[in-house]
């Protein structure tokens, strides 16, 4: 956490707050209340995804805003100042980058498949018969990123196991989605939002058939 994520954060608060007063409000820098959960829609927001990209001055940092209504997401904004992208979606109305529209890639095969992932995820402990697929491992530091890249067709899937704070993937679960990739839990479960502990199992990102071969390569949850 920095001066500038409570900063960020505290201006978004007041600013759509103000503008929508029946919204609940969840975000990694506010302390979380019960309010929320009363509430039909609430905003998920990270301020600044990739905080330490930020403190390093590199430019693969986010702001991530996002509307859940009735557990799913229905609105959603990634913006990279830095890189000049910005990622929006709307449900069922598509996805975007700087207003023009993106889709994700149709990789069929596991072999040669660019995935975005950090380096536990291919331990061949999280995958049957221990037997790693040989893919490309490509990484970025914010996940709202790393969906959105995915949503962008610049690579094929998004993998994480570990669980997930909803503010870090809420938005570029939707920007994914409108852009024709399919987005579940690690499990294969569908995501559901503004839960009470705000956190989803893991999130496995890509088209319909790369995610399907991903889904029957992972090795069962021990959950």
């Amino acid at each position: 956490m920095t001066e500038a994520d409570l900063a960020v954060d505290a201006l978004l608060r007041d600013r759509l707050t103000a503008a929508r007063p029946d919204y609940g409000w969840l975000s990694e820098e506010t302390p979380d209340s019960a309010d929320r959960l009363s509430r039909r829609r609430t905003f998920i927001i990270d301020p600044i995804d990739g905080t330490r990209s930020f403190i390093e001055g590199a430019a693969t940092w986010a702001h991530s805003l996002a509307v859940a209504e009735d557990g799913r997401i229905t609105a959603a904004v990634v913006f990279l100042p830095l890189k000049d992208k910005l990622y929006t979606a709307g449900a069922g109305l598509g996805a975007q980058l700087n207003g023009q529209p993106i889709r994700a890639t149709e990789q069929q095969a596991l072999a040669g498949a660019r995935v975005l992932a950090t380096k536990p995820v291919y331990d061949p402990s999280h995958w049957r018969g221990r037997d790693v697929p040989q893919m490309e491992r490509h990484h970025r530091p914010s996940l709202a990123y790393r969906l959105s890249l995915v949503a962008e067709g610049r690579f094929d899937a998004m993998l994480t196991l570990r669980p997930s704070w909803e503010w870090d993937i809420a938005a570029g679960a939707l920007i994914l989605s409108e852009a024709g990739a399919r987005t579940t839990d690690r499990t294969g479960a569908e995501l559901r939002f503004n839960n009470p502990h705000p956190q989803v199992n893991g999130v496995l990102a890509a088209g319909a058939a790369l995610h399907q071969a991903l889904s029957q390569r992972l090795a069962p949850w021990p959950g």
